[in-house]
């Protein structure tokens, strides 16, 4: 069941959030926020072929969340800025609490937080961030 107060109408599938998340994740590790990412850095970090990228752009494109140049340099609008960084912030607090509060081992702790990050709602996120925060547990 996707969350249904997080984005409304323009609400994306699993697949197109992780595509969204990745961009996001490119963008602030590269300092790409003016310049954009290239999709092969897509396709390396989410391990997909060139192809997956570039069916994911086309939908994220028609969903307003990015915008490409004629070089091919994939850019965030400000409604993919705020939608990625959320997804993004629902993984590394959904990781972070499986690595420190339940001692779940990185890499199991990663994808749980992949598969879970798509179905809470804000809500639940808030409480649950709350939550951490009374417990001195952080997000890395």
């Amino acid at each position: 069941m996707a969350r249904p107060d997080t984005h409304g109408p323009n609400s994306l599938s699993m697949a197109s959030e992780d595509y969204l998340e990745s961009i996001y994740r490119l963008m602030v590790e590269q300092d790409a926020f003016e310049s954009g990412i290239r999709s092969v850095d897509v396709a390396e970090q989410l391990e997909v072929s060139k192809a997956s990228v570039n069916k994911a752009i086309a939908t994220l494109k028609e969903h307003g969340m990015v915008e490409q140049t004629r070089y091919g340099r994939v850019m965030l609008t400000e409604e993919g800025m705020v939608y990625g960084k959320d997804v993004w912030s629902r993984h590394r607090m959904l990781r972070t609490f499986l690595t420190k509060g339940l001692g779940v081992d990185d890499e199991t702790a990663d994808e749980e937080a992949c598969l879970m990050e798509h179905d809470l709602s804000a809500d639940t996120i808030r409480r649950w961030c709350d939550y951490l925060e009374r417990q001195g547990i952080m997000p890395e």
